[in-house]
């Protein structure tokens, strides 16, 4: 089992202060979310839509820090703090390092829920 994605210590706390139950749709929910935030991400970046790339990485920060997805939530810091213009000199690799990192917080948090 690889749950090196997720933080333990903010992922127990979650569970302690809000009940397995809770927890397990609160992950549910953010694994049909999180692709689309990144989807988002994308199609804003395309469009060169700042204010839509900030809200979307803003929300995919919140939401990967809420599990202890700390890693993807510094990614998603950083896009959200920087903006469109530092990542057009990279053909869009913060945005596929997000994506990537997603896909790590996924796995780790079906393993957490459904065991």
């Amino acid at each position: 089992m690889n749950l090196s994605a997720i933080d333990r210590a903010t992922y127990d706390g979650l569970v302690e202060s809000t009940g397995d139950e809770f927890v397990c749709e609160l992950v549910d929910t953010f694994l049909a979310e999180a692709p689309r935030m990144l989807d988002e991400l994308r199609d804003a970046y395309a469009k060169d839509d700042a204010e839509r790339f900030r809200r979307a990485a803003h929300s995919l920060k919140s939401n990967a820090n809420t599990f202890g997805a700390l890693t993807l939530g510094q990614l998603a810091r950083e896009l959200e703090l920087g903006g469109l213009a530092p990542i057009r000199s990279a053909a869009a690799a913060p945005i596929d390092a997000a994506a990537s990192e997603y896909a790590r917080v996924s796995q780790a948090l079906e393993e957490l829920t459904r065991g």
